[in-house]
């Protein structure tokens, strides 16, 4: 599954190297769908620029990509970590804000 495959890239230093058929349709839907920055070999032809025949390598993975593994979760997992919320100053700010213009 491609996720599983997105959730190990997480845990794993980058860039990362695919060479069998499966991995390499696994690393091109992440890259269809938006979830990775990757090289894969063209259905026509398998060297890539970067001299890599029959494989792909994932450079990155996207903010969206990082979304989408913060919302995804197994059985027995972990619950995701809370979203980052505005610094406390920020909060305080805005709520001097609206009680001034309610005066």
């Amino acid at each position: 599954m491609a996720m599983d495959m997105l959730r190990q890239l997480a845990g794993s230093p980058l860039p990362a190297t695919f060479r069998t058929p499966a991995e390499i349709d696994q690393v091109k839907l992440l890259r269809a769908a938006g979830l990775v920055i990757a090289l894969t070999p063209a259905s026509s032809n398998p060297q890539t620029p970067s001299g890599i025949g029959d494989a792909a390598q994932v450079l990155a993975i996207t903010e969206k990509g990082r979304e989408e593994l913060a919302s995804f979760s197994l059985p027995g997992d972990p619950p995701p970590m809370p979203r980052a919320r505005a610094p406390w100053w920020k909060t305080m700010l805005g709520a001097r804000d609206h009680s001034r213009r309610d005066m």
